[in-house]
């Protein structure tokens, strides 16, 4: 997997495992953020949310543009820049009116322009690292290794949103209840009446006895205490962006041959990296990259759900604690454990020598021992579950089942079976299906999202149901997502590469922003019918690829 590996490789991935860590401990949170601060309805918070995704995944057409003409370092330095001073500014306290709004959709254009100048061009440039004849057979496990080490950033941000959030609500006394913020707006807007007003008082008297008596001082209190809590975790990406660029920085020596375009190899007579393609070539490669973008559109539709839906899911449907060995999967360090067998095992199983082997397995045991004392020591006590956490498991499952994904496509290989690039991405967008199948089937009988405030009966449900859904939706995105970057870094047209690099982006943009469908219709429909949308589209997308296969791996093998 590791083994004859360029060291570029390495040094990008980590640059980009920082970034990645920043951006997913704000996203883990932005959503609640919004809600809690300024009382967004649903429809409102969904559309913020698909507008800021939208642009960081459409701001890449704009980068790889760019750096078709002025380099791909230049732009991810630029981008490393501008991310920051977002960051920073998203981290300042401002108010909940008009102004602290503006400031907020500020912060939010200049991560998504960073983002844009910084995401795509440095996968450009993990991609020209396989241009060279020496590596292009690894060019797949490249990006598989790549995918892993974004997920890596992603598995922590969760965990340091939580704790932020701890410890500024603790300071003022305060816990988190997901159910407060919502309450306390509409108690502010004097909106709140009946059994929505009695539940609210019982949740500020468990908060403090001294809050029943002055409910308006607990609600103003309690929002400013968790927004509070939330600008402290934006800013962790302000930190985390400073590490990422002195990797990026130190590193470069490893990988400043892949740091040229088109333009610049056909200046400095690199043939390899200045090929030219005939028309014909050109408009086939176009058109098959231009037919997978159309595809995974609904894919990332359905699957950054994560940010926004499941989230309220897991707010509002999923029991607030874990118990029995569900705990394991909500300390991050378990999942740690968990992830250093499990690489144990396949060093253990790949080792040519006998002492690889067994420093390996001695390895995996010493990680599952651990693993099995945390949990006995845990005792019978169940722990409380932040539904921010939840986002954690779909970056677990990304690390943890890469060696499986890649020993298994490994083996196909050797003999001639693996799947294309192409049926790999229509395989991913039938997993996709039935990973919203199992919310379908496990929201059948719940309440409507309307009535929760006047609902007092236990509606919620296991966090085994979410969890079992960000498993089955991880399997489809490794057949997808870093599949689908490989077969963009191998197809594109060398002048156009940083552009349709661009375009996968482009495509992860519109999808992003319909997102907010889902989201918009959150409210009012029996949540299983939400879920059987993404469902059926999905599908027709994976019925769709299929369809146009012949033309995609004619394109492939061509490249």
């Amino acid at each position: 997997m590791f083994k004859g590996q360029p060291k570029g490789l390495y040094a990008l991935a980590l640059a980009n495992t920082g970034e990645r860590f920043g951006y997913y401990t704000m996203l883990a949170i932005f959503t609640l953020f919004l809600q809690a601060k300024f009382g967004f309805s649903a429809s409102v918070t969904s559309n913020i949310f698909a507008g800021f995704l939208a642009l960081v995944y459409f701001l890449p057409v704009l980068g790889g543009w760019l750096a078709d003409k002025f380099g791909y370092g230049k732009m991810v330095t630029s981008g490393i820049i501008v991310m920051f001073l977002g960051y920073v500014f998203l981290a300042i306290p401002t108010g909940n009116n008009a102004g602290g709004v503006a400031a907020m959709v500020g912060a939010l254009v200049m991560i998504a322009l960073g983002t844009g100048l910084f995401k795509g061009n440095l996968q450009v440039m993990v991609g020209n690292l396989y241009d060279d004849p020496k590596y292009s057979a690894k060019r797949d496990t490249a990006f598989s290794i790549f995918y892993m080490a974004i997920n890596i950033g992603a598995l922590f941000a969760p965990t340091a949103a939580e704790k932020i959030t701890e410890w500024y609500m603790g300071k003022a006394n305060l816990s988190y209840n997901g159910d407060i913020p919502a309450l306390a707006h509409q108690y502010l807007d004097g909106t709140l009446s009946g059994d929505a007003l009695a539940k609210f008082t019982d949740l500020a008297a468990q908060q403090g006895a001294q809050y029943v008596n002055d409910l308006h001082a607990f609600a103003n209190e309690y929002i400013d205490c968790l927004a509070g809590s939330y600008h402290w975790g934006f800013a962790v990406a302000c930190v985390s962006l400073v590490i990422s660029m002195l990797i990026y920085v130190f590193g470069r020596k490893t990988f400043k041959h892949a740091d040229v375009n088109a333009k610049q190899a056909a200046v400095s007579g690199n043939k390899e990296a200045a090929v030219e393609l005939t028309p014909a070539q050109t408009k086939s490669r176009v058109t098959a990259l231009l037919l997978v973008f159309a595809v995974v559109i609904f894919f990332w539709m359905a699957f950054h759900q994560n940010g926004l839906t499941l989230t309220f899911f897991a707010r509002d449907y999923t029991d607030t604690t874990a118990n029995g060995l569900t705990r394991i999967g909500f300390d991050v360090i378990n999942l740690v454990l968990i992830i250093v067998a499990v690489y144990a095992l396949f060093s253990a199983v790949q080792s040519d020598k006998g002492r690889s082997k067994l420093t390996s397995f001695a390895v995996m045991v010493a990680a599952l021992g651990l693993l099995a004392w945390k949990y006995v020591s845990m005792g019978d006590a169940s722990i409380a579950i932040l539904p921010q956490k939840f986002q954690q498991f779909n970056p677990f499952f990304v690390v943890a089942l890469t060696p499986v994904s890649m020993a298994v496509f490994g083996a196909l290989a050797k003999r001639g079976k693996e799947p294309s690039a192409p049926r790999k991405i229509g395989i991913g967008m039938f997993i996709a299906a039935v990973g919203f199948s199992i919310m379908a089937l496990g929201s059948i009988g719940l309440p409507i999202p309307d009535d929760l405030s006047s609902v007092t009966t236990d509606y919620r449900v296991t966090p085994n149901l979410l969890i079992g859904t960000y498993l089955v939706l991880t399997f489809a995105e490794l057949f997808l997502s870093p599949m689908g970057i490989s077969f963009v870094s191998k197809v594109a047209p060398p002048k156009y590469k940083g552009l349709m690099m661009g375009g996968w982006f482009a495509a992860t943009a519109i999808g992003n922003y319909m997102v907010a469908i889902i989201g918009m219709l959150w409210g009012g429909l029996p949540l299983w019918v939400l879920w059987a949308i993404l469902i059926g589209l999905c599908l027709l997308s994976a019925l769709f690829i299929f369809s146009i296969m012949k033309k995609l791996e004619a394109a492939t093998n061509d490249a």
